[in-house]
Order: C-alpha cells, then sequence, then structure tokens
C-alpha cells in the first residue's frame, strides 16, 4: 500500500527504506541510482555524483531559469547546493532508524555565477557527529576549481 504523504513517482523514498538503511547506505543507494533523486534536485538540475563517510559532492549546472532580476544566478541555488550537500555529509554518520534536520545554514557567497559558469561541484564534509547534532562545511567550486561559496552547518540528529 502507497504511503499517503510518499506517492509512487514522487522521488521520495518512503519511511519504510529510510528508517531500514543507514545514512550511508541511503546515500550509496541514491548515488547507485538505486533509490531516486529527491524532487528538489530534479527542479534545479543537480545530482549527487560522489558519496564516502563525512563527505558528499553534488554537480549541478546552473541556468538562466534561476536567475535574479539582476542577471545572476539567485544565491538560493548556492544555498540549497550547500544545505544539500553538508546535510547529507552529517547524514553518512548516522545509524538506521536515524535522521537529521538543518538548524543552522551560513553561506558566504565570493564569486557570482551566471548560466556561463558552467558545471559547479557543491562538497560536504561533515566536521562532527554526535547523538544529537552535526556540524559541517562545504565549498562550491567551479570547472577550474574556484571557490565559488562556502557554508557551514549545524544539523539536529533525530530518531525518524
Amino acid at each position: 500500500m502507497a504511503h499517503p504523504l510518499y506517492p509512487p513517482g514522487s522521488g521520495v523514498a518512503p519511511p519504510e527504506v529510510l528508517k531500514s538503511l543507514s545514512g550511508l547506505e541511503f546515500m550509496q543507494r541514491m548515488v547507485a541510482g538505486a533509490l531516486p533523486p529527491p524532487p528538489i534536485a530534479i527542479t534545479l538540475d543537480f545530482h549527487v555524483v560522489a558519496v564516502e563517510r563525512g563527505v558528499v559532492t553534488f554537480e549541478g549546472r546552473p541556468g538562466a531559469n534561476v536567475y535574479n532580476p539582476l542577471g545572476l544566478i539567485h544565491g538560493g541555488y548556492a544555498a540549497t547546493l550547500l544545505d544539500s550537500c553538508m546535510g547529507c555529509a552529517v547524514m553518512t554518520h548516522v545509524e538506521a532508524g536515524m535522521g537529521y534536520v538543518t538548524l543552522e545554514l551560513k553561506v558566504s557567497y565570493l564569486r557570482a555565477m551566471t548560466h556561463t559558469t558552467g558545471a559547479v561541484r557543491a562538497i560536504g564534509r561533515a566536521l562532527h557527529v554526535g547523538r544529537r547534532s552535526g556540524f559541517a562545511e562545504g565549498e562550491i567550486v567551479d570547472a577550474s576549481g574556484r571557490r565559488i561559496a562556502h557554508g557551514t552547518t549545524t544539523c539536529l540528529v533525530y530518531p525518524l
């Protein structure tokens, strides 16, 4: 029977799947294509490309569809990539039956992005994950390795 909050084709893994896997296993299955990407990744055209314990990398190609009124990629695009990679880095440390949620997010924008920036990578690194909280940092870099944005996060770790 389908879960009412997670209908088939929604792109959201059912709670019983999430509860049965450690965060690392969940992320490894997503990068392998065994689990669907979340809808936000489809909407903003980014995907997970690498997962290891404590480090998660996303890749995206910002387009004119996420421009702000000044003709630059909206800061929310970078914030979403950083929130995703840093939170998922924390997730790789949580055991089965546990989840996380962002409590605090800080983003520093170092250079502007446009649709000509090309592919960018968002790399999140867990700094410390305990029983109730996790801390991570992340960066977005362009194809030349130039840093575009930097972020930090605090996450609450909780039972699902």
